[in-house]
């Protein structure tokens, strides 16, 4: 079994290669053990296209750092654990696309979608279904920002726009939490396209 610093290294590098991750900016995680939570985090103040396999941080579902690693947990490491607490979520991941920002200023109600075949990497029907991807409000406090995320969740939909910040994903593992993050990015890019 591959560590978990290992693979969040490789997914950092592959999302920054996109274009996701600029400078230090966004984070991952995975969840290490369930009782108590605990996470494995990317460590801030990073360039997230170049981490390396001990660049990582173990939190606490309050987001404080539990190992010796001497690194800095990310300032946004408590929300990962609260998706985590609150959906069941084995990964996380926090980009910074511009798409996710130009559409949370155009819709601040939510995103809607329907109809679209790229809904189904999502677990949504492509017909007969729509579905609203939520935008809330930024905050520098994790604890308002979770309680933002709690109250505008859809379980439908396994992810949310954080206004003029970027997108969280998540899911089951890594390959989930990505598979997610790109599907989402993606119907976010086409919206924003069309409008």
């Amino acid at each position: 079994m591959t560590a978990p610093g290992e693979v969040l290294a490789a997914e950092s590098a592959r999302f920054a290669s996109f274009g996701w991750m600029h400078g230090t900016s966004g984070n991952l995680s995975m969840v290490v053990a369930r009782d108590p939570l605990r996470l494995a985090v990317t460590a801030s103040g990073l360039d997230k296209g170049s981490l390396t396999g001990s660049d990582v941080v173990v939190v606490a579902e309050d987001g404080s750092a539990v190992d010796d690693s001497g690194r800095r947990p990310s300032a946004e490491a408590a929300l990962h654990a609260r998706v985590a607490r609150l959906t069941g979520a084995g990964a996380v991941v926090h980009v910074h696309t511009v798409d996710a920002v130009v559409a949370g200023r155009r819709w601040p109600a939510g995103i809607k979608f329907e109809g679209l075949e790229m809904l189904k990497g999502i677990g949504v029907p492509a017909e007969g279904v729509q579905v609203t991807l939520p935008v809330i409000a930024n905050s520098q406090d994790m604890g308002v920002l979770g309680d933002r995320l709690e109250a505008a969740m859809d379980p439908r939909v396994p992810a949310v726009v954080v206004a003029d910040h970027g997108l969280y994903a998540w899911g089951d593992d890594a390959m989930r939490a990505r598979h997610h993050t790109e599907v989402v990015q993606w119907l976010l890019e086409f919206s924003v396209r069309l409008a």
